[in-house]
């Protein structure tokens, strides 16, 4: 039995999808049951910051999707640690055998804010004895389109992206990858660096969604974000990541979409006639 958590949220719902279509046995983590009838399969209401819901949640399973939203940091604390570490060693006291995380871009101890968390989860995770499995994607393609992806209110994409390229990934990519570890043979200590099929400019992006293109400078991008009442410490965590992009980090292109699926993942074109 698999259990999915983060199952409302975007990579979620296209897993909940392919699991139900490949009839594998799961069921759901939601917080709101409302929103578990609207999935369309068994589920289980629970949430992180409720250990007794987790270990409730998680009876009879021996394969868990581990993903959740990230929290806006508190104080410069990524509450997502507490959250995932204390889902992983209820998994193991549950007697889960493997578990596959959706993680960040290139996690490491110096990474910005968001990505150390996923750094700290995965350090804990391979501490902890259970099999395992990291999927690591690029920015999300579906962030256009949700208010993350550098959307003004006037309709443009902005931000100090430069002619730095990115790869980015459709959600439903990560998805299918997720249910080709979670259905399959136990796996062991793998990451997989995921991408989508080519690496574009943000002004190519803009080309694309018929939008116009302004390309900010980091002092001006940091004006922007403070005067939206962002704090200090996490708008200077935002222009990490704009400078990362803008220098070509999240330009390599991997084939682990096509080695874990057996198919190619869907370029920016095909994710926009798909949306």
């Amino acid at each position: 039995m698999l259990l999915v958590t983060g199952a409302t949220g975007t990579i979620g719902r296209y897993l909940v999808r392919a699991l139900t279509e490949a009839d594998a046995p799961f069921r759901a983590l939601v917080r709101d049951a409302r929103k578990g009838k609207e999935l369309g399969c068994e589920f289980v209401v629970g949430d992180f910051d409720d250990p007794a819901s987790m270990v409730s949640a998680l009876k009879g399973a021996d394969r868990l999707l581990l993903n959740s939203g990230g929290a806006l940091p508190l104080a410069g604390q990524q509450p997502m640690v507490r959250q995932q570490t204390g889902v992983i060693d209820a998994a193991r006291a549950a007697g889960v055998t493997w578990v596959v995380k959706v993680s960040a871009w290139q996690p490491g101890p110096d990474a910005k804010l968001s990505v150390r968390a996923h750094w700290e989860i995965e350090q804990h995770l391979q501490a902890s004895g259970l099999r395992w499995s990291s999927l690591r994607p690029t920015g999300y393609m579906q962030n256009f389109f949700t208010g993350d992806g550098g959307f003004t209110h006037s309709g443009a994409l902005a931000g100090p992206y430069g002619v730095g390229r990115v790869a980015y990934i459709d959600a439903y990519d990560v998805a299918a990858c997720a249910a080709a570890l979670l259905t399959g043979p136990l796996g062991g200590g793998d990451a997989y660096a995921l991408t989508g099929p080519e690496a574009l400019t943000h002004e190519e992006i803009a080309a694309k969604l018929a939008i116009p293109f302004h390309d900010l400078t980091p002092k001006k991008a940091s004006e922007d974000l403070r005067a939206q009442g962002l704090p200090g410490w996490f708008v200077d965590d935002l222009l990490r990541l704009y400078a990362d992009m803008a220098a070509g980090s999240m330009s390599e292109v991997t084939t682990a979409v096509r080695d874990l699926t057996g198919r190619p993942p869907r370029t920016f074109d095909e994710f926009l006639a798909n949306r």
